[in-house]
């Protein structure tokens, strides 16, 4: 798994009961707390990274995370999805900004989500093809934007600037989101730690980072762990993954339930 692509089982069974399951329990979470929202009016602006699907054995086939879940896509999902799938897919970057650009600048948004460095290069490009000069002239609705894979500090008054006023409140919402599983989400808008989800056929275990360089060092389970330590995942799946050291770093924030922020990656781990 070190080279520029790193082979992981996937299974109906986690697409279906982690991976999907993180996308409606968010969507749900964020309605009960803004009970007017009118997300399924409009249409979905789901970004991420694409390559083809190649056949294996077995009827199996191998790809880009993106791919295979865009090709096992809920109807809930599809059904307000943008753009379509052919753009969805698309190889070249640069051809797929301005192709996603040009086919979401006139569709009711609702929501954006995807990798903020990303979003941020279409949402750019929407308004150089729109002449607008916010992301609200354009998408007037927009509502809220699911973000995860990077750290949002150094993007969000980017963001701010760049959606300026819609009709409705404006929310964003982090999501810990990997290619491994779904391990956690924003579960309240007043807050920035992400809720760890326990039902999503993951099990976990933590090493704390001052063992971390051990030859044998010590793994915790849920009930062992304390606020405000950081600690590197490890992770049992229902996708097939035994024992897997993730690379991440998160910092529990809260016991009951279980919270916690991301912190990074354990290759670059500093403090």
């Amino acid at each position: 798994s070190s080279d520029r692509s790193k082979f992981l089982p996937v299974t109906k069974d986690s697409l279906e009961s982690c991976h999907y399951k993180g996308g409606k329990d968010l969507l749900a979470l964020f309605c009960h707390q803004r009970p007017d929202a009118k997300l399924y009016d409009g249409k979905h602006l789901i970004l991420g990274g694409s390559s083809s699907l190649h056949p294996m054995e077995n009827g199996s086939y191998s790809g880009d995370l993106s791919a295979i879940i865009v090709r096992n896509l809920p109807f809930w999902v599809e059904a307000r999805r943008t753009p379509n799938r052919e753009i969805a897919l698309m190889e070249d970057w640069e051809k797929k900004v301005d192709a996603m650009a040009q086919a979401t600048m006139n569709e009711d948004v609702r929501i954006l989500a995807g990798i903020p460095s990303w979003m941020l290069v279409v949402a750019k490009r929407v308004l150089e093809l729109s002449e607008a000069s916010t992301l609200g002239e354009v998408w007037p609705n927009l509502q809220l934007f699911m973000h995860g894979g990077v750290s949002f500090a150094p993007y969000q008054e980017e963001f701010k600037s760049l959606i300026g006023k819609t009709r409705y409140d404006f929310d964003y919402l982090e999501t810990y989101n990997a290619s491994e599983g779904f391990f956690g989400l924003q579960d309240r808008l007043s807050e920035d730690d992400m809720l760890l989800m326990l039902d999503y056929g993951i099990f976990f275990e933590f090493v704390p980072m001052s063992e971390w360089e051990s030859d044998d060092p010590i793994v915790l389970e849920l009930r062992e762990l304390e606020v405000d330590t950081e600690y590197a995942l490890v992770i049992s799946t229902n996708a097939g993954l035994w024992r897997y050291s993730l690379g991440d770093v998160i910092r529990v924030t809260e016991l009951h339930p279980f919270r916690m922020h991301w912190v990074g990656s354990w290759t670059s781990y500093l403090n």
